[in-house]
């Protein structure tokens, strides 16, 4: 058993998880353990997620619990401190971290909605540290009615911009108008739960470097079928064949 798990289960204040999180956050979060880090969570309820931080991460750890609901003030203790708000609204956020500064983790277990992914993504990314994260759990709800999904502009979808987002560093490639790849190196993704690896160094352009190794001067056969030379005149069936080469694998894509 993890030991998030181990804690969760002795927990006296009551919390839900998805049993799958607990090896996820076992895997990821074991590097901010005992050091002197700020921790968001976003989704108070009746505080079980708080105290199992507050004895996971130690008591050198800060910890900025976000709620709207002004009763979860009653579970500021120690190291713990109660921020009422909404996760939706630019305004708090920035009002927040013009009090708290720059946080090293968010976890993000609030109301599940795209706005409120969204907005939390958008405004808490540039204002977490290198070497931070932001972890997003429940984005199951990306594909559920009562959140207002399917949408072209749901949570998941926004991630997947984010990829392209990330791989639009490369020079050749069309840029977005809204972008934070110069904050996001990388993304995981497990079922239900995505990870925002923040590192403001890694976000610059790839370059290709050549070692001074032997050349064999050797013909690039990446547009060669079965060792037979497509000829010229035959270069916009080709072109066509690699247009629709997309019937291979569409299957995955469904």
């Amino acid at each position: 058993m993890s030991e998030i798990q181990k804690l969760f289960n002795k927990s006296e204040l009551r919390s839900s998880k998805y049993k799958k999180y607990f090896s996820n956050y076992d895997e990821i979060l074991s590097r901010f353990k005992d050091k002197d880090i700020k921790i968001i969570e976003i989704g108070v309820q009746d505080g079980g997620s708080l105290k199992i931080w507050q004895e996971y991460f130690g008591q050198n750890s800060k910890i900025f619990g976000i709620d709207l609901n002004p009763q979860c003030k009653r579970f500021e203790k120690g190291n713990i401190k109660i921020f009422i708000g909404s996760q939706s609204s630019k305004n708090f956020w920035t009002k927040l971290f013009d009090q708290i500064g720059k946080v090293d983790l968010i976890i993000d277990d609030g109301g599940h909605t795209n706005a409120q992914q969204i907005i939390t993504a958008v405004n808490c990314i540039p204002n977490i540290k290198d070497g931070g994260m932001l972890i997003t759990e429940d984005v199951h709800s990306s594909y559920l009615r009562r959140f207002g999904n399917p949408s072209k502009y749901s949570f998941i979808n926004f991630i997947k911009k984010t990829i392209d987002d990330i791989n639009s560093l490369y020079p050749k490639l069309k840029k977005f108008n809204f972008s934070l790849n110069q904050f996001i190196y990388s993304i995981q993704n497990f079922e239900s739960m995505v990870v925002f690896y923040i590192d403001r160094t890694r976000c610059k352009p790839n370059d290709l470097v050549i070692n001074q190794g032997k050349k064999f001067n050797h013909k690039d056969f990446r547009d060669y079928d079965n060792k037979s030379k497509i000829s010229k005149r035959l270069k916009i069936l080709s072109f066509l064949k690699k247009k629709l080469s997309f019937l291979d694998y569409k299957k995955y894509f469904n």
